[in-house]
């Protein structure tokens, strides 16, 4: 098939599945005519990639589960290692948005959302109270 009815049959665009192959993901047969050729090994692989993504895997945690995929000797355990660093990163995050908003909230309680000029919100963003 190809790489719009690639692009149709994953859900991914056309310029994401050409990144892909540039980076050496996906390696595409090409046709006499020179065209990317996709089969359905190349579509399984995109699926791949794209629900690795959809987790928050980054590229190279795609390449590192591909290749673990591709590695029929593979210890799930290697795997697992894989998807508890994602979880502990993840948990950073959330600790992080969460001191974020409590921020966010405490200046938005403070801030008497008047026609008056002043505002702790803009005062925080810029270094602290304005005098």
């Amino acid at each position: 098939m190809n790489i719009g009815e690639a692009a149709d049959t994953t859900g991914l665009p056309a310029k994401t599945i050409r990144y892909y192959e540039d980076i050496g993901l996906i390696k595409p047969a090409r046709a006499a005519n020179g065209y990317r050729d996709y089969g359905n090994k190349d579509v399984h692989r995109l699926a791949f990639i794209q629900r690795s993504r959809s987790l928050g895997f980054t590229i190279d945690e795609c390449r590192s589960l591909l290749s673990l995929y591709e590695d029929k000797a593979r210890a799930s355990s290697d795997v697992k290692a894989l998807a508890m660093d994602k979880i502990r990163e993840i948990d950073r995050k959330l600790e992080e948005l969460k001191s974020l908003r409590g921020t966010l909230k405490m200046l938005a309680d403070h801030c008497h959302g008047d026609d008056r000029p002043d505002c702790p919100i803009i005062d925080e963003i810029a270094g602290g109270s304005r005098t």
